[in-house]
């Protein structure tokens, strides 16, 4: 298979692009220079007619237009003073058969200039995607020279499948994780013991030991990329200063589930439901209903993105921080949350992947909340499970008459990690 090109984002500030041509290809890289934050440069003789749209950028001096042919030392010495004079890309925008293209692709490859020369792969060092860009948020596609219009095409139709202010969405999550960091430093540097630094007061909260002071300094920032990994699209696009604020406030405290005093008197409850085998089509009416009317709903990571689409945007969701090593603290997690919810008089909803009783800790959940004094308002609620969905989709009974007359349904590691030891077959008459 032939090698693939190496994506970069490149940081162009200040960077100064040569452009060598005056059609309308060399208005559409000036155009690309002037919004990565470079100086293009544009190199054209004084008798060239320009395309409408670059003469407009020259006019407005946005563009500085060298009226001459290109030479040699143009690619040596037109650039930042800081790098000796070195352009830092140049764009022909003649096409492969020019009698410069070649030549200038020879030039700039000997002195590791990056250079893109139009339509040849072969002669350029590097392409340029077609990119989508929404703020911040920038996705590039590139066939590897095998056709721009097929690139747009792909390119317009990932685009079109993303919801709207989705860049937004990446500017407000950027604040989120800028001012974590910068929480944190302050929490981490001043002048607190380190012992002290470390300690949570929430229990529920508790991702690290007070030993581990790198995990406790990054226990945020894990956080956030859980959000980011498992929330959906739609509900990342939909988040708003107000949520910003509300997230950094719930993190470490139930204070997202106990902000309404006073309202102990009122009784909660607390659903156990399945999300079923992922499509959210095959949701029980049961647990729609609930997901329409819950306060507070705590997730699985696991639980499709489809299913928690159906969410109301208003709706407190919390999901699951599982990564390796913190599976244990992070289903404590969502059982003091769970428990707070109760205590606040909320209706709180556990949604588990497939049925909560398989494979899943929805009998131990149970057993929580039993002991807490709370049987009489847990509602167990039954999803399609897997181990059945997933052989009738692949055109396999879990029974027929004549063939087989067991379901064995085992699992594959057992507790921490260990490998479990299904028993044996035990063969029926036919």
């Amino acid at each position: 298979m032939p090698p693939t090109s190496l994506l970069t984002a490149t940081n162009a500030t200040s960077h100064i692009h040569l452009i060598i041509g005056s059609n309308p290809l060399a208005a559409t890289r000036c155009t690309k220079s002037l919004q990565a934050g470079a100086k293009p440069l544009l190199i054209a003789p004084e008798t060239a007619e320009l395309h409408y749209a670059l003469q407009k950028r020259v006019d407005g001096g946005e563009v500085q237009w060298l009226k001459k042919e290109f030479a040699d030392g143009d690619v040596l010495g037109l650039g930042r003073e800081e790098i000796g004079g070195v352009v830092d890309a140049v764009f022909v925008t003649m096409g492969a058969r020019h009698v410069l293209s070649a030549h200038i692709s020879q030039l700039c490859k000997r002195n590791r200039i990056p250079v893109n020369i139009a339509d040849s792969p072969t002669l350029s060092s590097f392409s340029l995607l077609s990119a989508h860009t929404d703020g911040p948020l920038q996705i590039g596609v590139t066939t590897n020279g095998h056709g721009c219009k097929l690139s747009s095409r792909i390119r317009r139709e990932i685009a079109s499948s993303l919801p709207s202010q989705l860049g937004a969405a990446c500017l407000r999550l950027g604040t989120i994780r800028r001012r974590i960091q910068e929480e944190d430093h302050l929490s981490n540097s001043s002048g607190v013991d380190e012992e002290e630094s470390i300690d949570q007061a929430a229990s529920f909260n508790r991702l690290v030991t007070e030993a581990d002071l790198d995990a406790a300094k990054n226990r945020r920032i894990r956080w956030l990329s859980q959000i980011c990994e498992y929330w959906p699209l739609r509900r990342l696009a939909a988040i708003t200063d107000a949520d910003v604020e509300s997230v950094l406030k719930s993190y470490g405290s139930t204070a997202a589930l106990d902000s309404t005093k006073g309202s102990a008197e009122k009784k909660g409850r607390i659903i156990l439901a399945g999300s079923g085998p992922g499509h959210p089509d095959l949701l029980t009416r049961a647990t729609h209903k609930a997901l329409l009317s819950a306060d507070v709903i705590l997730a699985d990571k696991l639980v499709p993105s489809g299913v928690l689409d159906l969410i109301p945007r208003r709706t407190p969701v919390h999901i699951a921080r599982k990564f390796p090593g913190n599976a244990e603290q992070a289903q404590t997690e969502l059982l003091e949350l769970g428990l707070a919810g109760l205590k606040a008089g909320k209706t709180v909803l556990r949604l588990k992947q497939g049925d909560p009783y398989i494979y899943g800790r929805g009998g131990e959940e149970y057993e929580f909340f039993r002991k807490e004094g709370f049987e009489g308002v847990i509602e167990v609620l039954p999803g399609i499970t897997s181990a059945l969905s997933a052989p009738m989709f692949a055109g396999i009974p879990a029974t027929q008459r004549g063939v087989s007359d067991q379901v064995l349904i085992c699992t594959g590691t057992g507790r921490k990690g260990k490998p479990s030891v299904p028993p044996e077959f035990v063969g029926r008459g036919r």
